[in-house]
């Protein structure tokens, strides 16, 4: 009789008990992806630049898990909190360098960027859109989509007087 996930999915991905939708579920978008992340469903991955763990988070069969100690595992404070526009400038080098060692390489620098321009776009901060314009000069089409998405989405926000938000505390 738990709804918890369910209730807690930002995508509705889970859209039954036992039964989720991938193509709508956050992780697969930011990570397992390759592609353009449909419209529809960029403002609803919030900040989020590499995952989503919300219906784990509120599972009550996870006060069981154990802690590890396994240094794997453990949070790593360098990748906590990144700065997003730090993240859109990110040279290749700089990328590996980075991330080495963090399950994030796994989705390439091309991936990184485009989850980061989304979550810039959901910002609605006009703070990033310099960085922005500036990123709509990388020669990949998949980023620079992205990128005009975002520019688009802070500029009407703009318009509309709507308040900015969460620019440099992705979660």
């Amino acid at each position: 009789s738990c709804r918890r996930c369910i209730d807690a999915c930002p995508t509705g991905a889970i859209v039954a008990p036992y039964q989720l939708d991938a193509r709508r579920c956050i992780s697969y978008l930011t990570i397992e992806m390759k592609g353009s992340i449909p419209i529809e469903l960029r403002p609803l991955i919030g900040n989020r630049i590499y995952g989503c763990d919300d219906c784990q988070d509120v599972c009550p069969w996870n006060r069981f898990a154990r802690q590890t100690a396994e240094s794997a595992f453990l949070w790593r404070g360098d990748l906590a909190a990144p700065d997003l526009v730090e993240l859109l400038s990110l040279t290749d080098e700089h990328f590996r360098e980075r991330f080495r060692g963090s399950p994030i390489k796994r989705i390439k620098r091309r991936g990184l960027l485009r989850n980061v321009a989304v979550a810039l776009g959901n910002t609605k901060e006009p703070a990033a859109i310099p960085y922005l314009e500036k990123a709509l000069s990388k020669d990949d089409p998949l980023i620079r989509a992205h990128v005009a998405w975002a520019l688009k989405m802070i500029k009407e926000a703009d318009l509309s007087g709507s308040e900015p938000g969460f620019l440099h505390q992705p979660r």
